[in-house]
C-alpha cells in the first residue's frame, strides 16, 4: 500500500464532505431521532458529532496558525455535550450547524501557510502531530460517518486509496496483524467495526 500524502488527505476530506452532505440532505426532525448504525447513537447525534468535530478541528488550525495552544475540546465532557446536542436540534438547525462548521474548517485550512502546516498540535487523544494531519483526521470522520448514516453510502463507495490508508491507520491502532481475504472496502469496514461481507472474520467493536 502506498503511503498517503497531505494532498491525498485534503482530497479525501473534500470528497468525504460531499458524500456526507449528500447523505444528510433532506433529513427531517423524525429522521434525526432515528437510530444510526452506531450503537446508542441517533442520526442527530451523528450529525452533531461531525459538526462539532469540524468546529474542534478549527481550534487546531488556529493553534497551528497562531502558535497559541487551542485544544480541540475543553475536555471529554465537551465532546460528549456536542454529541448529545444532536437530540435537541431540529433538522434545519442541524443542517445549518453542519454547513457552518464545514465552511469554517475549509476556510481556516485554506489560509494556513506551508510553514504553519508544519507546526505541531495535540489531538484529542493526546498525540502530538504536525498540523498536516488535520485533513486526514477530518477525512476519516466524514467518510466513515457518511456510511454510518445508512442513507445510501457504503464503504464500497469510498475511494479505494482512502480505504487503503484507513486500513494502515486502523491496523496500527488495533494491533491487528492478520487480515482476512476480501475486498479493500470490506476489510476497511471490518477494521472500523462496521458491517462487512467477510466470512469468518472476528467481530470488532466500532472504531472512530
Amino acid at each position: 500500500m502506498v503511503a498517503r500524502t497531505f494532498e491525498d488527505a485534503r482530497r479525501w476530506a473534500s470528497q468525504g464532505t460531499t458524500l456526507l452532505q449528500s447523505a444528510a440532505a433532506g433529513l427531517t426532525d423524525e429522521d434525526l431521532r432515528a437510530p444510526s448504525t452506531l450503537p446508542g447513537w441517533s442520526v442527530g447525534n451523528l450529525i452533531a458529532h461531525v459538526a462539532a468535530n469540524g468546529d474542534a478541528l478549527v481550534n487546531l488550525v488556529d493553534w497551528a496558525r497562531t502558535g497559541v495552544e487551542s485544544p480541540m475540546y475543553a475536555g471529554p465532557e465537551d465532546r460528549a455535550a456536542g454529541i448529545a446536542k444532536g437530540d435537541t436540534l431540529s433538522a434545519a438547525e442541524a443542517a445549518q450547524w453542519l454547513a457552518d462548521s464545514i465552511t469554517a474548517l475549509d476556510a481556516a485550512m485554506d489560509h494556513l501557510t506551508e510553514e504553519q502546516w508544519a507546526h505541531e498540535i495535540v489531538t484529542a487523544q493526546g498525540r502530538t502531530v504536525p498540523a498536516t494531519e488535520i485533513p486526514w483526521m477530518r477525512s476519516r470522520e466524514v467518510m466513515v460517518h457518511a456510511v454510518d448514516l445508512a442513507r445510501g453510502v457504503a464503504f464500497a463507495d469510498l475511494p479505494t486509496d482512502f480505504c487503503d490508508a484507513l486500513i494502515v491507520d486502523v491496523l496500527a491502532k488495533r494491533g491487528e496483524t492478520d487480515l482476512p481475504s476480501g475486498s479493500t472496502a470490506d476489510i476497511a469496514a471490518w477494521l472500523a467495526g462496521r458491517p462487512h461481507h467477510l466470512a469468518e472474520a472476528p467481530e470488532l467493536g466500532p472504531w472512530l
